[in-house]
């Protein structure tokens, strides 16, 4: 009951013009002097998801081409946990949309890799943006700041991760070319039908924090197509997404949420856990009481 009325309250046209940005600005105030402690109570929590409510309703979605390399770990963990019985030597078909910059392609590949070296991994990275794809497809970063990528992407990385996964050329950093090989980057809409056709079936799917970009009408219609892609038996791995349309998608489609790594998985992203729940895009703690829990918070599914 006190979710629904929250949730009508933060809806009102009447409540938004009158109130609006003065409002938040004081709660935020207010909560950013709590004890870390406090915020974590379900009351506070509760609060939390109508001030993020309206915060959504407020804000303008736009695209951002910022990411990091290896940005969930226990992402990273899971889908090598999901390879361990694949037969040896086998193809694996891997699709990662909304590509981005490409650190998560290649913190993808650079995890199978050295993972699962016997497989053959046949990925595609697909971005609307072509200017994105192409400084993804070289594979060559500045060490310092860059005006199309709004987020230090390395800091996420140990000094030895850094010499595993790159070569050095001067203040750039180069994907060695073991990592690069072998990815087919494309040009394209995630939502598009044609895009699904080309690529054909995948056993992985990756559409992770891009749909929350998008209204939730938007990206309900575009994760409903995305998932025609994956072949029966294969996952799906979708973080970054309203959790309300991501819960009703997997149950009206039968979705198995993968239970293993749930919560760690949920919270691997320290980003968007600490952007709640004053950034549209923030993600709400983990609620293990909830009765619906096992699917409102698995970010990756067995279709």
């Amino acid at each position: 009951m006190r979710q629904k009325l929250l949730k009508r309250i933060s809806g009102s046209a009447s409540f938004r013009k009158l109130i609006g940005r003065p409002f938040l600005l004081v709660n935020e105030w207010i909560w950013n002097r709590l004890p870390e402690r406090a915020r974590k109570t379900r009351i506070a929590i509760a609060y939390g998801r109508f001030l993020h409510s309206l915060v959504a309703i407020r804000s303008l979605r736009v695209q951002y081409h910022g990411t990091y390399f290896l940005r969930n770990r226990p992402e990273l963990d899971l889908m090598c946990s999901l390879l361990k019985s694949w037969p040896q030597g086998s193809t694996l078909r891997l699709a990662i949309v909304a590509c981005s910059n490409g650190a998560e392609v290649y913190s993808f590949v650079w995890r199978l890799r050295s993972f699962r070296p016997d497989l053959k991994l046949i990925v595609n990275a697909i971005d609307i943006s072509s200017e994105i794809v192409r400084v993804a497809k070289e594979g060559k970063y500045s060490l310092g700041r860059n005006e199309l990528m709004d987020s230090p992407i390395f800091e996420r990385l140990s000094e030895e991760e850094m010499n595993a996964m790159f070569d050095r050329d001067g203040d750039s950093a180069i994907v060695k070319p073991w990592i690069r090989e072998g990815i087919a980057w494309e040009v394209g809409d995630a939502g598009d039908p044609q895009v699904a056709a080309r690529l054909g079936p995948q056993d992985i799917l990756v559409a992770n924090r891009f749909l929350c970009h998008m209204s939730p009408n938007d990206a309900e219609t575009c994760l409903r197509k995305l998932a025609r892609i994956v072949r029966p038996g294969g996952y799906l791995f979708v973080s970054g997404v309203d959790l309300n349309v991501r819960t009703r998608v997997a149950r009206e489609l039968k979705w198995s949420p993968i239970p293993e790594l749930l919560e760690e998985v949920h919270d691997g992203d320290v980003s968007v856990r600490r952007d709640w729940p004053w950034r549209y895009w923030g993600l709400e703690p983990f609620d293990a009481k909830r009765s619906d829990s096992a699917v409102r918070y698995a970010s990756v599914f067995g279709l």
